[in-house]
């Protein structure tokens, strides 16, 4: 099991209504996206932070690793916008190499920074649902909405088959190494070749027979689902609209008015 998947079933808001949980994680994350201002951004990250780590009792080690990931990634995205070279130094820092700088200017290291933040706050929206909400409550609030059976079914199978590919990665890898397959550079180069392509043949043939399974159950051309269902509270659907209508004032007030 992925170790979301673990985190998410061991989670304290593992068993509220998953309705709840999908639309508070969406609703929060397009205002932060349509806010893209700073304090909006911390807002968010601040609440949504919370949630996953002391109501639902996510390790707030774990939690703070997996923030890291995108936070590197947008650091290293966001540096051409936030670092210039050019012969004329601007007003934040410049740093002269020859007759240019390498310099930046306080407009554009906010700029930066308020999309660094937009970007983590929308990410720890995202995360919240991930740590709180199995994959299969998720498709049925999204069959609820009414989202194309089709598109389900291809999610449903998808996330099914990430965990029969991985298992199989791992044993190909674990043979590989009893055989001294990644003993150097090259050898390991060989190796990850032949994995993927041992994985691609295997994820073809338990497709294929996972297809005549269905076939033989009597698949009709849908996936049928147990899911349980859990009657939504008023109390956690009043904060909701109250948080979020808040957060939208915020937000608008903040682009639009100041």
């Amino acid at each position: 099991m992925i170790a979301i998947d673990k985190l998410c079933y061991n989670s304290k808001l593992r068993y509220e209504n998953a309705g709840e949980k999908f639309a508070f994680a969406v609703i929060t994350l397009c205002i932060c996206v349509m806010g893209r201002r700073i304090s909006t951004s911390c807002i968010v990250l601040a609440v949504t932070g919370i949630l996953t780590v002391y109501k639902g009792g996510i390790p707030a080690s774990r939690y703070a690793r997996y923030m890291t990931a995108p936070l590197a990634f947008l650091l290293l995205s966001t540096a051409a916008i936030m670092v210039q070279v050019s012969q004329t130094p601007l007003d934040l820092f410049a740093v002269p190499v020859g007759g240019w700088y390498i310099t930046s200017s306080s407009a554009s290291f906010q700029y930066a920074m308020q999309l660094i933040l937009t970007a983590l706050g929308a990410v720890s929206c995202l995360y919240f649902l991930a740590f709180t909400t199995p994959v299969p409550d998720i498709l049925e609030v999204l069959r609820r909405l009414h989202v194309p059976a089709l598109m389900i079914e291809l999610m449903l199978l998808i996330y099914r088959f990430i965990f029969v590919l991985l298992h199989a990665a791992s044993a190909i890898s674990i043979s590989q190494d009893c055989r001294l397959g990644n003993k150097d550079y090259r050898t390991a180069l060989k190796s990850f070749g032949m994995l993927g392509s041992v994985l691609m043949i295997r994820a073809i043939g338990r497709s294929n027979r996972l297809y005549d399974a269905m076939e033989a159950r009597c698949y009709d051309g849908t996936i049928r689902v147990l899911s349980e269902s859990r009657p939504p509270k008023k109390k956690v659907i009043c904060w909701i609209v109250i948080f979020d209508a808040a957060l939208l004032l915020f937000a608008v007030w903040r682009r639009w008015l100041v």
